[in-house]
């Protein structure tokens, strides 16, 4: 294994905090995991890594010189991308809500992959906050409005949402004519990923924000549980319209509250300055942008 190398598979240990881990991760038998930090510590003179039970942490000749790495790797992959022969290649960590990623990435990863064979994807489905260079992930895909943060983000598109309610829902309730009409209706409740509270809905109203919440019966943390509820009469939701198309179309869901705006969704994509832009996160940034830009089109 040469220095650059032992380098690449030093910070992914620092990252994940595991030999196991990292291993994993680079697709390498942990005994050469171990046998190139061992290497570097005795090319260095230095203790890199220390070692317990349960974890591992750089010690603080480890932390700098992790920083180093991470920028002299960056460096390196600049310098092979700008080659025109150079393909991108590696394992790529991505982690995006399971419903965008069968709506506006899976249709087209056939094509992404055949266009770039030797990238190897895997794909994360978190539903909760999570601490990116820990797990592992080379960017994750969020949407809503977003914390302040160290990481890089770049916008992937802006998702249009609206109300909607199952026919046997408005035959019990009745179809509500603006939200002032809400009184004695219930809403599906949503679990938000960061607070485990019921989401509120949300309406513009003459060029303002108004935000309810309404008695929910049925409580969920689900996407696809949220929709099938309300396709069976438990309550209204409020989701992204590219989430109900087909429901829609098949009359399984109606909108209503149409003259009430909800507020559009942003969804960007976030990766970490210390991963820097390697030729696999490139491409498949520049991907992802295309395959929501074009189907949000399609929805439009």
């Amino acid at each position: 294994m040469d220095r650059f190398d032992a380098m690449r598979v030093f910070t992914r240990i620092v990252e994940r905090r595991s030999f196991t881990q990292a291993a994993d991760d680079l697709g390498l038998p942990r005994s050469s995991v171990t046998d190139a930090v061992k290497g570097l510590e005795a090319r260095l003179g230095v203790r890199l890594l220390q070692r317990t039970t349960r974890q591992v942490s750089p010690t603080l000749d480890g932390e700098a010189y992790y920083q180093r790495c991470v920028s002299l790797i960056a460096d390196l992959e600049d310098a092979e991308g700008a080659f025109v022969g150079a393909k991108p290649s590696g394992l790529l960590r991505i982690d995006v809500h399971g419903t965008q990623a069968r709506h506006f990435l899976l249709p087209g990863l056939p094509d992404f992959l055949k266009a770039y064979p030797d990238i190897k994807l895997h794909i994360g489905e978190a539903h909760q906050p999570l601490d990116m260079i820990r797990e592992g992930f080379d960017c994750i895909l969020r949407a809503g409005d977003l914390a302040d943060s160290p990481l890089i983000r770049r916008h992937l598109a802006t998702l249009a949402r609206g109300t909607f309610a199952g026919p046997a829902y408005l035959s019990r309730f009745g179809t509500p004519g603006t939200p002032d009409d809400l009184a004695g209706h219930e809403m599906i409740g949503l679990l938000a990923q960061d607070t485990g509270k019921i989401a509120p809905f949300a309406f513009t109203i003459a060029g303002k924000l108004r935000e309810l919440t309404l008695p929910a019966t049925v409580t969920v943390n689900g996407p696809e549980t949220n929709v099938a509820a309300a396709c069976l009469g438990l309550g209204l939701i409020q989701v992204p319209r590219y989430r109900v198309v087909s429901e829609l179309a098949s009359g399984a869901l109606v909108e209503v509250l149409g003259d009430y705006p909800v507020p559009a969704l942003p969804v960007h994509i976030l990766y970490s300055h210390t991963r820097q832009l390697s030729p696999r996160l490139r491409v498949f940034i520049d991907w992802a942008v295309r395959q929501f830009r074009d189907r949000t089109a399609e929805i439009a």
